[in-house]
């Protein structure tokens, strides 16, 4: 049997497309993606936290004596200037009322000292009469010896004699005094406590504010007793606010005193810049909202912008900091979303064509969405955003938006 050509010609052609068709029925589809041309560009590298607001320097003023603290002349946000405003008024405290015993043996106690005052009065007046005469004998006894009638032992017993007279008056006026003394302190004991010295303003301590500021804070703005050292109110400068943030240590370490940090999410429709004053030299043990015990460490940030920028933020507030660990002007980067690991390797699908191809890269640095390149790529690469499970090198690939176009 022979064939014809235009027969091998029409069945070579069916063969043909018989192949053909299951080629196109049997060959994967595409898989849509989306892709990210590599470029160069700044790069930031940030440790986030949230941070709580302080005022630097705050004064706690106490009351320096046990008494009544009189309402306080200041409210809660009321300015105050060094030295010159009156922020709380404190009146001494007053002794109290005797009980009937207390009274009868304090009576007691004043009429003894007046008896010992009376002693000591006497003693005085027989000390004095024994120095006039002491003093007479030696007088006369002087004149005595100048005619020769009197020996010089006699002038000197006589002078003995006078001396002391006029110690035994010395005493006898010390024992006066002591019994005075005595007397006015017992005295005091019964006295009773006036009604109007309580009222009179002149009898009261007037505590002044110790800065210049406005009042944080107030114990209680009503009358009420106090004792030596209670608290009354505290005063700050709201112009000179930090911040203190919450870092884990691992990231503490990252940093250095003089980085810079960004706040946000303060309330103000702008960011605002701060400095890293200080580290705490120790850290702390806190539960996580996951239960994981982390070690936390303080970190203090003074905020440079000026007051104006932030005229509604003050003491307490919640802040967002994002802290500069490294940056650069210009680097070449890849979105981490582009990023996996092929064993150790960092890996990329880069677009050939309408052909993907794994590619291993070396990262550098590492942001929050961005990572520098440093081997493996060139500005205009094309790399896939979030390659999945289904995209296998060298599987062809569709852009994802001429899908939905």
């Amino acid at each position: 049997m022979s064939w014809k050509p235009r027969t091998i010609i029409l069945t070579a052609a069916g063969v043909a497309v018989m192949v053909g068709l299951a080629y196109v029925a049997f060959r994967p589809d595409p898989v849509p993606v989306d892709l990210h041309h590599v470029a160069s560009g700044p790069l930031r590298v940030t440790i986030n936290a949230d941070g709580v607001t302080q005022i630097r320097d705050i004064y706690d003023v106490a009351s320096p004596i046990a008494g009544t603290a009189l309402r306080s002349p200041v409210a809660v946000g009321d300015p105050v200037i060094a030295g010159e405003t009156v922020v709380a008024t404190v009146r001494p405290a007053t002794s109290g009322l005797l009980d009937s015993r207390s009274q009868l043996q304090a009576e007691a106690s004043v009429q003894e000292a007046e008896a010992a005052l009376r002693v000591a009065q006497a003693d005085m007046t027989k000390a004095v009469d024994d120095k006039r005469l002491a003093q007479s004998q030696f007088d006369r006894t002087q004149i005595l010896v100048q005619r020769g009638v009197a020996s010089i032992t006699q002038l000197e017993a006589a002078a003995e004699r006078l001396a002391v007279a006029n110690a035994t008056v010395a005493a006898a006026s010390a024992r006066i005094d002591m019994a005075n003394s005595t007397l006015i302190r017992l005295q005091t004991m019964l006295q009773v406590p006036d009604p109007l010295a309580a009222t009179d303003p002149s009898c009261c301590l007037q505590i002044m504010a110790p800065a210049d500021g406005v009042v944080l804070t107030l114990t209680s703005a009503s009358e009420r007793p106090v004792s030596t050292g209670a608290p009354l109110l505290s005063i700050g400068d709201p112009s000179q606010l930090e911040i203190v943030a919450d870092l884990l240590s691992s990231d503490a370490v990252r940093i250095s005193p003089g980085a810079s940090a960004v706040v946000e999410r303060w309330g103000g429709d702008h960011a605002l810049s701060a400095t890293l004053v200080q580290i705490a030299p120790a850290a702390r043990t806190k539960i996580s909202a996951l239960g994981i015990e982390e070690q936390r460490v303080d970190a203090t940030f003074d905020i440079t912008s000026a007051p104006e920028e932030r005229p509604a933020l003050g003491d307490g507030f919640a802040v967002f900091l994002r802290i500069i660990e490294w940056q650069t002007d210009d680097t070449l980067q890849v979105p981490l979303s582009a990023v996996f690991k092929r064993g150790e390797t960092w890996t990329v699908f880069v677009a050939d064509g309408d052909i993907a191809r794994e590619r291993a890269i070396t990262l550098g640095r590492r942001g929050s969405q961005f990572a520098q390149v440093l081997d493996g790529l060139v500005a205009g690469d094309a790399v896939v955003m979030h390659p999945n499970d289904n995209l296998s090198p060298g599987q062809r690939i569709v852009l994802r938006h001429t899908l939905t176009d």
